[in-house]
């Protein structure tokens, strides 16, 4: 099976290239389209299959990296393509609404349409003539991809495995898992350390917890003990080892009678220098040769805590963000049933600023809601409390939401009424978690009282945390109505 994955892939990319060749070099739109999806198809067959290996090599992990990126642009130009008219109505009420003349409208209509058509076929191309070359490039890749072992099965749909497996950062796990299976050089006594980095709700937590899920790396260390930033503040690690709580414990095997012990910690704030030097020194004296520490934490200041070069994670492009939101809204439906739809899938992924977890519960609630004026609705609705948020505030409430400050959103159900989010914090899968759903509040008509919290996203990969908003719904009608009659009273009421 693996030699016939090699060979027809092979035969398929050859043919795909040669095709190229000896098409005209100014080709036309459908050709384009016709020769991108093609393209895209082999891509797909080749990354699809690497995600379900354990690769060590990391000149291979790059080259599927940049294969992966070129892949997702690629679907997103042809996505844009595809489904551009269905905004040019869009674009028409947009230039009525400034009242300017029929003439004026047709002749700026034409011009915007025209333009921008070109520009997408340019950027059409490129796609194209990026993605082929790449897959020229990759045909030693697909000869040793099949010589590395799988990880897991891989499902028939790939909307079950991208619910249930952290998406986009294959690269970095296996440079992670390359570095805790490291043997250290004979008489070696560096205690070696791989510091994570990145902003919040990247996905840190995701990719340590994946790594440390992964066998090979259970069966290498005897004890996996998640550490956080305020939990270490005595000098004597050992005596804080034996009253942590550990989240793995495995019993020493026969290929790890030294006991040694991987140690994660994640930083809540930063730590200054003089307390990581206390912290590794500490570390050194009572962890068994052999011992590693993983530390995560959104400040680069940590880099140089590291002995070996940082892991940094970065928000996914928006190409790679869109083919996630509509892998998971579309699952196994054709979009090309009705493209009206991933038109405004396209819109409402725009909108989500990249978040993950809104990209989970959004897909979610257009699957539960697979309607055309519905989809519209909320398309609406997003760009309205989006845009009086920034008109009031100067910001966009979902780039407040995700540093985790008070942001006031509206509700699409009530418009009378907004809602305050004061706070965000996750619990862990052990914990009690709110009944009420953050969607709800936002997109139905459940109305608590007072402050509460709500279930804001559970997930379904580890670590698996659930993810909590506190929350306050406001009557806008009433405020207004407090103010007019204090201007009357000649006093101000806030």
């Amino acid at each position: 099976m693996e030699i016939l994955f090699s060979t027809v892939l092979g035969e398929l990319t050859t043919r795909s290239i040669n095709f190229f060749i000896s098409r005209s070099s100014k080709p036309t739109a459908l050709d384009l389209e016709d020769r991108l999806c093609r393209v895209l198809l082999r891509a797909q067959v080749i990354v699809d299959e690497a995600m379900g290996r354990h690769i060590t090599n990391q000149a291979m992990l790059q080259q599927l990296d940049m294969l992966s990126d070129a892949m997702h642009r690629g679907y997103y130009m042809l996505d844009t393509f595809r489904y551009q008219h269905h905004d040019k109505e869009e674009v028409k009420d947009q230039v009525v609404s400034h009242s300017l003349s029929l003439s004026k409208v047709i002749s700026l209509k034409g011009f915007c349409c025209s333009s921008r058509n070109a520009q997408i076929l340019e950027q059409l191309q490129k796609a194209l003539h990026s993605l082929s070359s790449m897959i020229l490039d990759s045909n030693e890749l697909v000869m040793f991809l099949t010589s590395y072992l799988r990880l897991y099965r891989q499902p028939y749909n790939m909307h079950l495995l991208l619910s249930n497996c952290m998406f986009g950062r294959q690269m970095e796990a296996e440079l992670a898992i390359n570095f805790l299976l490291r043997t250290q050089p004979n008489g070696s006594e560096e205690l070696e350390v791989l510091p994570i980095i990145g902003p919040g709700k990247v996905g840190k937590s995701t990719l340590v917890a994946h790594v440390c899920k992964y066998e090979r790396v259970r069966d290498h260390f005897s004890k996996i003990l998640f550490l956080r930033g305020h939990d270490f503040t005595d000098d004597d690690l050992a005596t804080f080892i034996e009253g942590c709580a550990m989240k793995h414990q495995n019993g020493v095997s026969n290929s790890n009678k030294d006991g040694r012990l991987l140690v994660v910690v994640e930083l809540v704030e930063d730590l200054n220098e003089d307390a990581w030097k206390r912290l590794y020194s500490a570390s050194k004296r009572c962890m068994p040769s052999g011992s590693k520490i993983i530390v995560t934490s959104r400040s680069d200041n940590i880099v140089k805590f590291g002995t070996t070069q940082a892991l940094t994670l970065k928000y996914l492009s928006y190409e790679a963000y869109w083919y996630f939101f509509k892998t998971l809204t579309f699952g196994s439906m054709d979009p090309e049933m009705d493209p009206r739809l991933v038109h405004l899938a396209m819109e409402i992924a725009r909108l989500l600023n990249g978040n993950l977890i809104r990209a989970n519960v959004t897909s979610r609630l257009l699957r539960d809601n697979f309607d055309v004026r519905f989809w519209c609705k909320v398309v609406a609705f997003l760009k309205g409390f989006i845009q009086k948020h920034v008109s009031k505030f100067g910001e966009n409430p979902f780039d407040l939401l995700q540093r985790n400050r008070p942001a006031q959103l509206m509700r699409m159900a009530t418009p009378s009424e907004d809602i305050m989010v004061y706070q965000q914090y996750q619990r862990s899968s052990e914990e009690e978690v709110p009944k009420i759903r953050f969607q709800d509040l936002l997109y139905g008509s459940v109305k608590p009282h007072g402050k509460f919290e709500t279930l804001g996203w559970r997930s379904q990969i580890p670590p698996y945390y659930s993810y909590v908003y506190t929350c306050e719904i406001r009557e806008i009608k009433a405020t207004v109505a407090k103010r007019k009659r204090s201007m009357k009273n000649g006093v101000t009421l806030c």
